[in-house]
């Protein structure tokens, strides 16, 4: 499955976008209203603060304009809901890319919240620390975040699940294994998987000239190495409210990204 590249705003939803193309930047952000550091876990508190933003009233309403653009269902049919907690979402730490001792292989990058619609509709809402506070930074559609999750947990219970955003590719890893979940992961690592050191090894070999501080981030590159199929799904939603692909809510532009569905592994 392949989540291909889009243009987003110079918002929290532009932050977020590249990361999820490079997944090696500072995950502080210098301008007001952008991406505060998240948090290291996913605490009973933050999922709170997620939930509660997830439910808000304004997110609802943006949801039923997601689920109602394309007319699969009627803006006052769509009826939107939230089913579950918000469960954390991690990428590949550049820590761990750089080698630094003790790094885990992945950091939290945010929240995900299933949201559903009265005609059986799936997306995510990406929900992450603000300067604001917690708020939905963007919607993308399909239930991957939850799937993998689900997926990880059966193939290696008490692993930790991950994406590895410069190819999208889903992984579990624990102890000294990492193992793969969709068919992108199968490619990099083998259908067996492989050790955490040479996983450490193949990520480094990829992305260690592309870290923050590097002359790759310094020509404002970052984000510009994963290969992007054209045409079929994975482009960024019309604009239903406004902007190329974006929504208002809560004050920030929310990047609307339509994902190819993937089998796992």
């Amino acid at each position: 499955m392949t989540l291909r590249a889009a243009t987003a705003t110079a918002t929290a939803a532009a932050v977020l976008a590249t990361t999820a193309l490079l997944g090696l930047a500072p995950q502080a952000a210098a301008a007001p209203g952008g991406p505060a550091p998240q948090p290291q876990a996913a605490t009973a508190e933050n999922k709170a603060a997620a939930a509660q933003a997830a439910t808000a009233p304004d997110t609802l309403a943006t949801l039923s304009r997601f689920f109602a653009r394309e007319g699969r269902v009627s803006l006052t049919a769509a009826q939107p809901r939230i089913e579950g907690e918000a469960i954390p979402v991690n990428h590949l730490s550049p820590e761990f890319v750089a080698g630094r001792a003790g790094a885990p292989v992945a950091r939290l990058e945010f929240l995900a919240s299933k949201a559903v619609s009265s005609d059986g509709q799936q997306a995510a809402l990406w929900t992450a620390r603000t300067e604001a506070g917690w708020e939905v930074v963007n919607i993308a559609t399909g239930d991957d975040e939850f799937r993998y999750a689900r997926l990880g947990a059966e193939k290696l219970p008490g692993g930790t699940v991950f994406r590895e955003p410069q190819i999208d590719a889903w992984y579990v890893a624990g102890g000294s294994r990492v193992l793969p979940l969709d068919e992108d992961a199968v490619r990099a690592v083998g259908a067996g998987g492989t050790s955490l050191a040479a996983y450490r090894a193949r990520v480094a070999g990829a992305y260690g000239d592309k870290l923050p501080g590097s002359p790759y981030a310094g020509r404002g590159a970052a984000g510009g190495y994963a290969e992007a199929p054209a045409g079929g799904d994975g482009t960024p939603v019309a604009a239903v409210a406004g902007g190329a692909g974006a929504l208002a809510l809560g004050g920030c532009r929310l990047l609307l990204l339509r994902r190819r569905r993937a089998v796992g592994v």
